[in-house]
């Protein structure tokens, strides 16, 4: 994908866009493809047509990927007015907790009750979850529901105000720590090593919480793609989202190796685990 078709917005004509109700809240979902689930979370301002992108290498690997519209514009390419405008709305939003000391944010609930229907839609051993920016965080209180067993952890952002600090609550990080743990899960996680928003500290936090189970990869900042849309150069302003605005989209590049490492983390937890059932 060249730079000029990336900053086109994606019409978003190759997934079902469904209404789904979660405890009495319906928000839109958009799935794809077959095989065991993965709930693939948008990261800050939206679902981006880098978001989708991924979401279709993650549907096209053989699982059923559901993405839901948490914020922003569905198919929009981000802007740097628009995405800062939805970045605003998000750190107000009740729904989320961007700031330290907000503890677990509360869509997190709605993402577990998620999860729970997409398992009972596709079977299989468990559900994927990943979380970009924003969101990334996310994936590992997703493991709150028992259906989820192969959380992915992609630079996560918040608290914004702490680099840190971990975006969930002491209560919720004690069970997430636990079932973890009792169940032998194990966490992929991924930044740039000059992130801003995603630091060393917030990496060191993640492996004081989950000790071995904890994945944290580090890819040098250097490997970032230089020419990203207008919010992430503009107002990110550092190399920040891995497998979506900041990928290159070549063989033997850090991150598409990264991607790869992740369908294949995915396959294993999901697939292999299936098949040996």
């Amino acid at each position: 994908m060249t730079a000029a078709n990336r900053r086109l917005d994606d019409a978003i004509t190759d997934f079902s866009r469904r209404l789904v109700d979660v405890y009495g809240v319906v928000k839109t979902v958009y799935v794809a493809g077959s095989g065991p689930a993965v709930v693939l979370m948008p990261e800050m301002p939206g679902i981006s047509p880098d978001v989708l992108r991924f979401a279709r290498w993650v549907r096209d690997a053989g699982f059923t990927v559901y993405v839901p519209s948490l914020f922003g514009i569905d198919g929009a390419c981000p802007t740097v007015e628009g995405g800062k405008e939805v970045l605003r709305r998000a750190c107000v939003s009740a729904d989320f907790r961007a700031f330290a000391g907000g503890g677990t944010s509360p869509v997190t609930a709605w993402l577990q009750g998620l999860a729970r229907q997409a398992h009972a839609e596709c079977g299989g051993p468990g559900v994927g979850a990943i979380g970009l920016c924003f969101t990334g965080n996310f994936a590992l209180t997703m493991a709150l529901e028992p259906a989820v067993i192969a959380p992915v952890v992609n630079h996560p952002s918040l608290p914004l105000d702490d680099p840190a600090g971990l975006e969930i609550s002491d209560e919720d990080a004690r069970a997430v720590r636990d079932r973890i743990a009792r169940d032998g899960l194990k966490v992929l996680a991924y930044r740039f090593d000059n992130d801003r928003w995603c630091t060393g500290q917030r990496f060191a936090a993640y492996r004081a919480l989950l000790g071995d189970a904890f994945d944290g990869r580090v890819l040098p900042g250097g490997s970032a793609n230089t020419d990203p849309p207008p919010f992430f150069r503009d107002v990110v302003g550092s190399p920040h989202s891995v497998v979506t605005a900041h990928l290159v989209d070549e063989d033997g590049h850090p991150t598409l190796k990264a991607r790869d490492e992740i369908l294949a983390f995915l396959a294993d937890r999901l697939t292999r685990a299936m098949r040996r059932q």
